[in-house]
């Protein structure tokens, strides 16, 4: 099987170079920065770099658009493919249906359409374990189904079929997990540094944080902190310091709020 990848980022980099991995062979990367495509390519055994959406007389199989979740319709609304081709969408949020204009009929070929998810943040130069990303795949189309299922299970030991609402709600959850946790520790590094003090300090608890979130049944059970305890004073005297900052007074708030109301005595 072959594959092209529409895209040039963190995520293109990363599953190109998983899928030469499991030999599976990437045929093309596309970026509009024809340089860009090039960059990639040139780590990769026999990709060709391209930077034109004309994919009609490529040898492909697959193709995968690692795009901007508000770039997938243009793109899909351009591309040209093959006959038989699956087009695949790598979009945590966006449904299914965002690929409807990869189907118009001015296409003049049939195409399958389907969703490749890796659950995971991909960072340029970070490598990691595909074996043990979560891959969540969707198509209505049983054969392209079978096909991009084929292919994580190459890449991944976690393969699931999900829908479009099932995936959105996993990328919700995956926002408050990663993105609003690591604001967070960006935040508590501003706080010390507003005071000369020292970040990696925290490093240490907030090691052993995740690692008891990692060991425990549910997140919850390991929760602790003046909130949980309804430690009056410390809460007073935690926004007495923050006062000034009416961001970070409300962040303070609104979670402090959230973690005393779950753990409310029913």
């Amino acid at each position: 099987m072959k594959i092209t990848i529409v895209g040039a980022g963190n995520l293109a980099g990363h599953l190109a170079r998983a899928l030469e991995r499991v030999e599976v062979a990437v045929n093309e990367i596309y970026a509009r920065d024809i340089r860009k495509a090039a960059a990639l390519a040139d780590g990769l055994y026999a990709a060709v770099p391209v930077n034109s959406l004309d994919f009609s007389r490529s040898s492909s199989e697959v193709f995968f658009l690692c795009v901007s979740d508000d770039a997938l319709e243009s793109v899909a609304s351009q591309i040209l493919l093959p006959d038989g081709a699956i087009l695949a969408h790598t979009s945590g949020a966006r449904p299914l249906s965002v690929l409807d204009g990869a189907l118009s009929l001015y296409h003049g070929r049939r195409v399958d359409c389907g969703v490749f998810y890796p659950l995971q943040t991909f960072t340029q130069g970070v490598p990691l374990d595909f074996n043990r990303i979560p891959i969540l795949v969707e198509s209505e189309d049983k054969n392209a189904l079978a096909a991009l299922t084929g292919l994580a299970r190459r890449l991944s030991g976690k393969v699931l079929q999900v829908s479009s609402k099932e995936r959105l709600v996993y990328h919700v959850s995956a926002v408050f997990s990663c993105n609003f946790t690591n604001h967070l520790w960006a935040l508590s590094k501003e706080i010390l540094e507003s005071e000369n003090l020292d970040f990696e300090l925290l490093k240490p608890l907030i090691a052993e944080t995740v690692k008891k979130m990692m060991q425990a049944g549910h997140p919850a059970d390991v929760q602790t902190g003046p909130a949980i305890r309804k430690d009056r004073r410390t809460l007073e005297a935690h926004l007495a310091f923050l006062a000034d900052d009416e961001d970070l007074s409300k962040v303070y708030s609104t979670l402090t709020e959230s973690i005393s109301d779950w753990h409310r005595p029913e």
